[in-house]
């Protein structure tokens, strides 16, 4: 009987996994030490930040990158310099190719400036600039472990000849030369492709339903499908959509799932959260963290991460949003009690 509880038990227990990636996204840091910022820990001790985060149990650092060539406006060679940071501290790397001058979202997906606008013109550029990138991270020793060719691409990029509401073939060449790009600098590095709204299956399936292409991109381009998430935006960013779009994603494509940005504030008036039990609080930020984090386990191994977005971009605590703090610091630069999410909850 002692041998059948224990075999069960251990069955049981490989059915859940600890996840691989716990993230967060630093890219600010640079600029807000600039500016002055200082950040302490729990204890009011002056701290590096990327030294809180791996105190915490944060295992990687994601860095965005436009194709800018201003230094603060997350050029490249500020995003080198921040991934040396980040590395020396024992964070893992990912980098967030925004390709355009400044934000790349779901609603802007401009072709930088000094990029060609035909297709092939954008084949040539997205493969050199992606190989260079990838090449750079790794001469300098802060090798990238995934990286994202696109942010938020859930009609395409590099716009209006990659927009994929208009044709596919345009993004999915694109990408196709982005990740060859990839494989060619880096035999290790995963390439991840990132989407809005992952609770969203429908627009998620027009996507990858979409994408796959006979000699442009195809299943082999791609490692891992990544996903922004937010509780804002809409009531129905619930946990029960989020896993059911991933479950029949994974299932359909066996890819691996990632949660690339998510938040929760500590203070918020005049918004519905989409999980409206969850406090509006620090405590309510490791809660809705650790609900995460149950969906990406409950769809077995393919479920590998978290990043929670920007959590010290103070002057910015809105990161975005109605609520006007989703920060895991406090004004004075202080780590919250929620800094144990990524030991805790992730």
């Amino acid at each position: 009987m002692l041998l059948i509880r224990t075999l069960v038990l251990s069955g049981l227990l490989g059915l859940v996994h600890a996840l691989t990636y716990k993230a967060a996204d630093i890219s600010s840091l640079l600029n807000l030490e600039s500016s002055g910022r200082k950040y302490y820990e729990t204890n009011g001790t002056e701290t590096a930040l990327e030294k809180i985060l791996v105190n915490h149990g944060a295992n990687m650092a994601r860095i965005r990158i436009w194709t800018s060539t201003s230094y603060s406006s997350y050029s490249t060679a500020y995003g080198l310099a921040l991934a040396k940071r980040a590395y020396a501290a024992g964070l893992q790397i990912m980098v967030d190719l925004h390709y355009s001058d400044t934000w790349a979202d779901p609603g802007n997906q401009a072709i930088p400036s000094s990029w060609p606008t035909t297709l092939s013109g954008l084949n040539t550029q997205i493969y050199t600039y992606t190989k260079d990138i990838v090449t750079q991270f790794a001469n300098q020793g802060t090798p990238i472990a995934i990286i994202a060719i696109g942010n938020e691409i859930s009609d395409g990029f590099l716009w209006p000849v990659g927009k994929a509401s208009t044709s596919f073939d345009g993004v999915s060449q694109l990408l196709h030369s982005a990740a060859t790009a990839v494989r060619a600098a880096s035999s290790s590095t995963k390439i991840m492709v990132h989407l809005a709204n992952g609770w969203k299956y429908s627009d998620a399936s027009w996507f990858w339903s979409n994408i796959f292409r006979q000699g442009e991109f195809a299943t082999s381009d791609v490692d891992i499908m990544g996903f922004s998430f937010y509780p804002f935006y809409g009531t129905s960013a619930t946990y029960a959509n989020l896993k059911s779009s991933l479950s029949q994603l994974v299932s359909t494509y066996g890819k691996d799932v990632f949660v690339a940005e998510t938040d929760w504030p500590v203070s918020c008036s005049g918004v519905t959260m989409s999980e409206s039990s969850i406090a509006i609080s620090a405590a309510g930020q490791q809660t809705w963290v650790n609900g995460i984090k149950t969906v990406l386990t409950g769809i077995g191994s393919h479920g590998v991460g978290i990043a929670y977005w920007e959590p010290a971009w103070i002057g910015n605590g809105g990161l975005g949003s109605s609520c006007s703090d989703n920060l895991l610091v406090d004004s004075s630069g202080k780590a919250r009690s929620s800094i144990a999410m990524f030991s805790a909850n992730m």
